[in-house]
């Protein structure tokens, strides 16, 4: 499966600012089966503070919306119990299991609301999913190195640009 932009850009951030040690896209369950058609869009591991970033990733330009309001937060917490589940039988040996939602652009009430009922989700929304990309503009600004992600790549050119 072709890893998409959105994740490559929080891949990026896993990588450079988390400094995760191993970032792997659309990772399935292992075995296959039904349980194996529930990917996990970005899996970040850090083994210096041993935690593990479980990551969904939702790139809509317009909206992260999936047919409508309701059936958007489901449809997420539904990912989210995917990632718990991953978890708990994969990655028991991390202490620390950062459980996350990355999105450029949800719309403000129903969703953000719904989702912020969801107290062990971390949500990289909006102008937190901004101040993120800003930490990684920083960082490309200060760095020259190839990381071997295209997206970190594409901001250090930008931002050395003369």
């Amino acid at each position: 499966m072709k890893t998409e932009m959105g994740e490559l850009i929080v891949g990026a951030y896993l990588k450079q600012i988390e400094e995760c040690d191993f970032v792997e896209y659309n990772v399935r369950t292992r075995g296959g089966g039904l349980k194996g058609l529930n990917e996990l869009d970005v899996v970040g591991l850090n083994f210096v503070t041993n935690t593990a970033y479980l990551c969904e990733v939702t790139t809509h330009l317009l909206g992260a919306l999936y047919v409508d309001n309701r059936s958007t937060v489901e449809k997420i917490k539904t990912k989210h119990e995917n990632q718990k589940y991953y978890a708990l039988n994969y990655l028991t040996s991390f202490q620390n299991i950062r459980y996350m939602f990355w999105s450029p652009y949800v719309p403000v009430g129903y969703i953000t609301k719904g989702l912020a009922e969801v107290t062990d989700l971390e949500l990289i929304i909006n102008k937190e999913y901004t101040n993120r990309i800003n930490e990684m503009r920083l960082l490309a600004k200060k760095t020259t190195n190839d990381t071997g992600n295209d997206f970190f790549r594409a901001l250090q050119i930008l931002e050395h640009l003369k």
